[in-house]
């Protein structure tokens, strides 16, 4: 990237490259998707499967999917993002889900988007977040996000720092029961979280 561009592509907000992209600005879109943001899908594209042939191939595949309208909203992905975490946190975590629902699609893995909310409280630590994608400064803000102080701790501490159930409740001071109870919700308002990002 020249030098005349990384800087005018790094004055910009996250606000603003979003309305850019928005309203199909081809040089904002080419600077932040497939140039200054070319080592996060790289990493994407080396670490995940994706049916893509190509980097590249894959941005395109990424600019798309925030473009184009969702069939169950009608809504813009991209329009849908509301700035509670960084514009590359969120395409990160974006291609990564991608990547994951074509891989469980090879694999004939039940989709998670396909599962109904008591099902979905069932998936297991790793399938519900991937640590390798989330900064923790992002995290942070997503789970400022939920409402229920309780709720954020469970999914802090199951799920962010990796304890175990029976560890969680212990710090919470709650019994497994109530703590079953608590985790089931606690999953569903972080899901909910996410889906108002466009995360999921």
């Amino acid at each position: 990237m020249r030098l005349e561009d990384l800087k005018y592509i790094n004055s910009l907000s996250d606000q603003e490259v979003v309305q850019a992209i928005l309203n199909k600005d081809a040089y904002v879109t080419r600077l932040y998707l497939y140039e200054k943001c070319y080592p996060l899908f790289k990493s994407c594209f080396n670490k995940f499967y994706t049916d893509c042939d190509s980097i590249i191939e894959l941005v395109n595949d990424t600019y798309l999917y925030i473009m184009m309208p969702s069939e169950e909203t009608g809504k813009i992905p991209l329009a849908n993002f509301g700035f509670r975490c960084s514009l590359a946190m969120w395409l990160k975590i974006i291609v990564v889900n991608r990547c994951t629902q074509l891989y469980k699609r090879k694999m004939n893995v039940v989709d998670l988007d396909n599962l109904s909310d008591s099902d979905r409280c069932n998936i297991d630590n790793d399938s519900f977040i991937n640590r390798d994608t989330l900064d923790n400064r992002d995290v942070d803000k997503l789970l400022k996000s939920m409402p229920n102080q309780r709720y954020r701790d469970i999914i802090r501490y199951r799920y962010v720092d990796g304890r175990s159930n029976e560890e969680t409740a212990e710090l919470l001071g709650m019994t497994m029961d109530n703590y079953y109870n608590k985790h089931r919700l606690a999953k569903l308002q972080w899901h909910n979280v996410l889906r108002k990002e466009g995360l999921v």
